[in-house]
């Protein structure tokens, strides 16, 4: 259960990754979930410290485990790592054994609730999920602070949210939210004629247009993004809790490229790589890296308690049950 980041995991050494024959290998095939735009970067960013190439597959988070599974199920691996938002269905595969176990140097910074205490998963970053809203349309004294505001008649027809049935973040944020609050609350959501996209791009796309003012939780990173390329959206952190999802990396077992694999896997944890998350507006799972700028510390954040280990079990029913309500 994920009652918070933070803490040093005790015990762990690092393994040593075989460098001259993940070279030799040549490339490393990474599916992922990322912001299309970070993925390319983080692979430009290992292309240029190791020459080896990354062969990149990048899609909702639902959709990249749904190609992984698939393609194990077929009898082949195409995947060498995979990296998601969904630290259950991570849990799931690793007991499963289509992980390897690896610890890669910087192991033992990572947040002990980032990261499978075996080395089977690590995450390279976390989601921190948000309310985006347009603040040159959206007056500062009718900005939502919480997700209680969110069914507030006001509200109506102004909000977006993501698909859980393609984004695998808002699997956990549903899931957590109908436990505390029931699924009257995703009703009252509907009633205030909330509009339901696939992913965070599409959210912030409709955000960036104005057809829609405010997100009702959306990964943070897309909203800083638009706020570089002049939008005025802002990020709030909801003050009855804030969502902070681990996104998982596992090396594959059977991975055609198994030692560029661990290195890409150490590559994506590395000072190179985070200090570029961070730069990028995302936090870094690492407990010695700072938040990034203009963003609180994680200490200062409310954090919502997420039960991977139940929404693993209840996967399913989340989806089926936030169609009904909302088709």
């Amino acid at each position: 259960m994920l009652a918070g980041i933070g803490g040093w995991q005790g015990g762990a050494r690092a393994e040593a990754v075989d460098v001259a024959a993940a070279k030799r290998e040549g490339k490393v095939v990474w599916y992922t979930s990322a912001p299309i735009e970070q993925a390319q970067k983080l692979a430009k960013l290992f292309e240029g410290e190791t020459g080896i190439k990354v062969e990149l597959f990048r899609s909702g988070g639902t959709a990249v485990l749904r190609r992984f599974l698939q393609e194990k199920e077929g009898g082949r691996v195409a995947a060498d790592v995979l990296s998601t938002a969904d630290p259950a269905a991570s849990a799931s595969l690793a007991r499963k054994g289509m992980f390897v176990a690896f610890k890669p140097s910087n192991f033992e910074k990572v947040a002990h609730t980032a990261k499978d205490a075996d080395g089977y998963y690590v995450a390279y970053r976390l989601n921190m999920v948000t309310f985006f809203v347009r603040t040159d349309k959206v007056a500062a004294a009718d900005v939502p602070k919480a997700w209680s505001d969110l069914v507030d008649p006001k509200y109506r027809g102004k909000m977006i949210l993501t698909d859980p049935s393609f984004t695998s973040l808002q699997v956990s944020v549903v899931g957590t939210l109908a436990r505390l609050k029931g699924w009257t609350y995703y009703d009252g959501l509907r009633r205030n004629e909330i509009m339901v996209v696939q992913g965070n791009q599409q959210v912030t796309d409709m955000l960036k247009r104005g057809e829609r003012l405010i997100a009702a939780g959306a990964l943070d990173s897309y909203a800083v993004d638009a706020r570089r390329e002049g939008h005025p959206i802002a990020n709030i952190f909801p003050a009855d809790g804030t969502f902070a999802v681990p996104g998982p990396s596992g090396v594959a077992a059977g991975a055609p490229n198994p030692n560029a694999a661990k290195l890409f896997a150490e590559f994506l944890i590395g000072d190179t790589a985070q200090k570029f998350i961070v730069a990028d507006g995302a936090y870094s799972p690492r407990v010695d890296l700072p938040p990034p700028e203009g963003s609180p510390p994680l200490g200062e954040i409310k954090l919502l308690p997420v039960d991977y280990e139940q929404i693993e079990k209840e996967a399913p029913m989340i989806k089926r049950k936030f169609n009904e309500v909302f088709h």
